[in-house]
């Protein structure tokens, strides 16, 4: 099998020849990792390979300061994304987390939603991106197209969360004119991976925290679980084979059966710390599949080589001959993380054998 069809396979509980890897480190674990490399080349064999998506045209920075932020003082390094939200940086140890300003948390009107200016997306792009899943597809490399932050954190990043939840509970209209906005755009860039020939979708919006769901299940599926969907079907209406990876961080256990009526093909990222991999396989196991399962706050930075390596066999050993696993670290690899250990993850999925 090529890497795509292995990957393919695994992924859709079909059988798998090998247990491809999937990492994302942070840049100080990239620079020890790539110096390792040096003294100990090894094979790097990617579940995935991330294209490209449309290209975002949006307002400057500068338009979002004048009309949302103009009595806000923000600190050196703060950056305003595509969605107009303010992210301050943290510190040197939390680099990828930062504190947001919400750059709607004073609306009081649907008006001032709808006049609110959201990114386009250059449709004249999907040229490229489908010359870049063709090449990496003649290369033998699966495709995955990245749109996480797919509905709900979109939406109240820039609403800011608690505003958001009251209006949904509020049956504000404010929520369905945000929420629908931002599924519409969505469902673009869905339609823009499944035309350009992507394998995997990756979508996702955190709904789970480290002891519960974020909200009930009625609240979910009356307000996001139809959006999500609508994302779905939009990419599988193109393409009905290709697969939806959706991710969200906590324990969301009790969120499982609405995630798959929506379409979801896997689930990541499987917080060990939080949610029981062996029961959600034997429950569920046969409708989707999973990514993740090996905790980063728990085995990775704090255990040994020899427990990274049976946290990875046992997980394996768990989903069984016909795949339907792709065991990987729950979040980026931190700096805490021990080389020893990511190396140690990376040679636990190159020996597995059922």
């Amino acid at each position: 099998m090529t890497d795509r069809e292995n990957y393919l396979s695994l992924a859709k509980r079909k059988g798998f020849e090998r247990i491809p890897i999937s990492f994302t480190p942070c840049p100080s674990i990239d620079k020890a990792f790539r110096e390792y490399l040096k003294e100990h080349p090894m094979e790097l064999p990617f579940s995935t390979t991330t294209i490209e998506g449309l290209k975002p045209i949006a307002a400057s920075p500068e338009v979002f300061k004048n009309n949302y932020y103009r009595d806000k003082h923000f600190k050196d390094g703060t950056s305003i994304d595509i969605w107009g939200v303010a992210h301050e940086p943290g510190s040197k140890y939390a680099f990828h987390m930062t504190y947001m300003h919400h750059p709607m948390e004073n609306f009081d009107s649907t008006e001032q939603i709808l006049a609110y200016p959201l990114p386009a997306f250059d449709p004249v792009s999907l040229q490229s991106m489908k010359a870049q899943a063709d090449a990496l597809h003649k290369e033998g490399k699966a495709v995955m197209g990245d749109m996480q932050c797919t509905v709900w954190e979109a939406a109240w990043y820039m609403r800011g969360m608690e505003n958001l939840m009251c209006d949904m509970m509020g049956d504000d209209p404010m929520a369905t004119v945000l929420l629908d906005r931002v599924t519409e755009l969505s469902c673009r860039r869905a339609a823009a991976y499944a035309e350009a020939g992507a394998d995997t979708i990756f979508l996702g919006d955190d709904v789970g925290t480290q002891r519960a769901i974020m909200m009930s299940i009625s609240l979910y599926d009356e307000w996001l679980k139809p959006r999500l969907k609508k994302v779905i079907d939009t990419a599988k209406a193109i393409n009905p084979d290709i697969l939806i990876q959706y991710h969200s961080c906590g324990m969301v256990t009790d969120l499982v059966p609405s995630l798959i009526d929506a379409g979801i093909d896997i689930l990541n990222p499987i917080q060990p710390e939080v949610m029981d991999f062996r029961f959600l396989h034997e429950k569920y196991g046969d409708k989707i599949s999973f990514n993740g399962t090996i905790g980063t706050q728990s085995v990775l930075p704090f255990g040994t080589p020899e427990e990274v390596r049976k946290a990875v066999f046992d997980n394996l050993d768990i989903a069984g001959s016909h795949g339907g696993l792709l065991p990987c670290p729950t979040h980026m690899v931190e700096p805490e993380v021990p080389i020893e250990n990511l190396v140690a993850y990376i040679e636990a999925c190159r020996d597995y054998k059922r």
